[in-house]
């Protein structure tokens, strides 16, 4: 691995975290009625469409950011819809 994929794979662990801190108030207090439905779908679907761009292109850190921003905004789709009250 080279400077420039270790910037991109940094970059993108930074990125991912910024969705944990969400998961984790929403999992603790089981509501998710401040979220917001629409802007997690269309994340959803940005980073879908990022991770298959990464896939076509073969860049490690962008498949490795996605997939991780993937699971964040999926997980936080179901938690609002299991504790959406």
């Amino acid at each position: 691995m080279n400077a420039i994929e270790i910037l991109g794979m940094s970059a993108g662990t930074i990125s991912s975290i910024t969705f944990l801190p969400q998961v984790i108030k929403t999992w603790k207090s089981k509501s998710a009625k401040d979220i917001s439905l629409w802007m997690f779908l269309l994340v959803t679907l940005s980073v879908i469409m990022w991770l298959v761009y990464g896939i076509l292109i073969k860049s490690v850190p962008i498949i490795y950011t996605n997939s991780m921003v993937l699971m964040m905004s999926l997980i936080m789709l179901y938690f609002k819809f299991r504790f959406n009250k």
